[in-house]
């Protein structure tokens, strides 16, 4: 008899527990795997073996938005990886090919991995689920169980788990420390910018301190220079396969915002706040409506964060360009983090991680204290009444409770 495979989350909540990401809330997903039989009512089914795992997938195909170029390129390239450990949930007693139930009940624990310090934080901490227009790039998990029933062959199950990042919220110290940065053109100018904070999400304002200032050894030069316009924007640079061999990277321009000045350079320097705001993407409808969500992908008000994969990586770069007259023009590209959630949304998710923290100081990851698994076999007393039949005289009947 073939089994019906599926798998649950804790009661009102999410398979995901903790803050991937964030190593003091141990993330981790749990849940039950729920065996039972898939035709019939009351037909046994045979199981000898059932693990658990997380695995992570990505692809890339970075032609997918052209539609000339989709069918001339290369094919889209896929990855799969496992994440932390595949977990043994059943297997069958000694001596035995496979042993017959009605219903199984396992309950699961596994422990999303994450990193301390260095390089091997990035490569150990999943990436986010994302899937960019397109689907240009895409990363997404899947609960995969498989059942090994008497000789026949494995079967997988696999079922979406939308898991997001949390070490990127802009409301983390180490995000709203100032950020100052230089560049020179010609030896006569000296562009000097400060950032207030360096972690964004949509909507939110994004200021910069902005300082052009004459070099002192050729000021007669330097006061010549005309200040004619200055420009911000923000660029979104998609590398896809950054460690393969062939590395490609596709610069998007999400903002930009121009300052007329028109003036001589003063001996003192010039100085101005220029701003703007980071752009959000409304996941609405034409009529408002909020469409629903795929089952894989946590719905963002963003296109895109700053993520790194295997296959692919996004950055985001504040580009500030004073345009000169009597000198050249200064480009200067300094890196910022862009997060899924407005600072808003970040402020609220402090107090449930401090919570979650002090939760997962209770979880022991060697033994995390599952609930026991729940077996039922024909022969148990009242066997039947666990999926929802009973006797009555010689016959199965519906129970009714």
């Amino acid at each position: 008899m073939t089994a019906f495979v599926r798998v649950s989350g804790p009661p009102n909540s999410n398979y995901l527990v903790g803050y991937p990401g964030i190593s003091a809330t141990l993330p981790r997903i749990e849940g039950r795997v729920e065996i039972r039989p898939a035709v019939g009512i009351s037909a046994p089914v045979s199981v000898s073996l059932i693990t658990i795992a997380l695995v992570r997938r990505e692809s890339i195909h970075p032609s997918a938005d052209s539609v000339t170029k989709k069918h001339l390129a290369a094919p889209r390239k896929e990855f799969a990886d496992l994440v932390g450990k595949e977990v043994l949930l059943f297997r069958c007693t000694s001596g035995k090919e496979y042993e017959n139930v009605l219903a199984m009940d396992l309950p699961f624990v596994l422990f999303i991995p994450f990193g301390r310090g260095g390089e091997e934080t990035a490569r150990r901490v999943p990436p986010a689920s994302l899937q960019l227009g397109s689907r240009t790039a895409e990363t997404y998990y899947e609960l995969v169980v498989t059942v090994q029933q008497s000789h026949q062959e494995q079967k997988k199950y696999a079922f979406p788990v939308p898991i997001s990042r949390y070490d990127t919220l802009s409301t983390f110290g180490m995000y709203n420390r100032p950020e100052t940065a230089e560049k020179v053109s010609d030896h006569l100018v000296t562009l000097g910018v400060s950032l207030p904070r360096w972690s964004y999400g949509p909507s939110d304002p994004v200021s910069v301190y902005i300082k052009l200032s004459p070099n002192p050894d050729w000021m007669s030069k330097a006061k010549r220079v005309t200040i004619q316009k200055i420009t911000i924007g923000i660029e979104e640079a998609i590398t896809y396969n950054h460690e393969g061999d062939e590395p490609s990277t596709k610069i998007n321009r999400l903002a930009k915002q121009t300052q007329s000045v028109s003036v001589k350079m003063p001996e003192a320097g010039y100085l101005t706040n220029l701003g703007l705001v980071f752009p959000s993407k409304d996941i609405r409808d034409s009529d408002g409506i909020m469409p629903r969500g795929k089952p894989a992908f946590p719905m963002y008000t963003v296109s895109g964060f700053t993520t790194s994969g295997s296959l692919y990586k996004i950055d985001y770069f504040l580009t500030i360009k004073a345009h000169l007259s009597g000198a050249k023009d200064i480009l200067l590209r300094h890196k910022i983090i862009v997060c899924p959630f407005d600072h808003a949304g970040c402020k609220e998710e402090m107090e449930a991680i401090e919570d979650a923290a002090k939760d997962a100081a209770h979880v022991n990851q060697e033994n995390p204290m599952l609930p026991a698994a729940k077996i039922v076999r024909p022969n148990d007393h009242n066997a039947l009444n666990t999926i929802g039949m009973t006797m009555v005289g010689k016959e199965r009947k519906l129970l009714i409770e």
